[in-house]
């Protein structure tokens, strides 16, 4: 099973940004432990990481070429705006997890909304870290619900 794991725009600076909100794990920590994870679960996966909204959106389309079997997103800000990056999930065919590690629906209003809420399979939030080891979980356990 391949499974990729975005990352949006400001998030390489985990563990240097407000450590309050969103801890004091680094990226490359939290790949880590999803990677770990992904392999207890017989998954491989792939994370990426761009600051380029274009960077980003070109790498959903090689998702989509290489037809991975789910992905994982934590798009940051871009979560609230940007429909280029909605669009390009939309032509995914696999499951889509949101993530975030904050509770964006206790956060300010405009944090509040995510352009991607009706295309993706469902979003887990406020966890932490532990926000991504419950997508991924989610992420397989969808795509062993979908094979015979």
């Amino acid at each position: 099973m391949n499974i990729l794991l975005l990352h949006g725009i400001n998030l390489n600076m985990f563990g240097k940004r407000d450590p309050g909100q969103y801890g004091t794990l680094t990226l490359d920590e939290i790949n880590a432990r999803v990677a770990a994870l992904g392999g207890e679960l017989g998954a491989r996966v792939d994370a990426f990481q761009t600051n380029s909204e274009g960077a980003l959106c070109e790498r959903i389309h090689q998702a989509h070429r290489d037809a991975v079997d789910a992905v994982l997103i934590n798009a940051g800000a871009w979560t609230h705006y940007s429909y280029g990056i909605r669009d390009a999930l939309a032509i995914l065919a696999c499951p889509i997890v949101e993530l975030h590690m904050s509770n964006i629906h206790a956060r300010e209003a405009f944090r509040q909304v995510s352009v991607f809420a009706d295309i993706v399979r469902g979003q887990i939030c406020g966890f932490g870290v532990d926000s991504y080891l419950l997508a991924l979980r989610a992420a397989v356990s969808a795509v062993q619900a979908a094979r015979p």
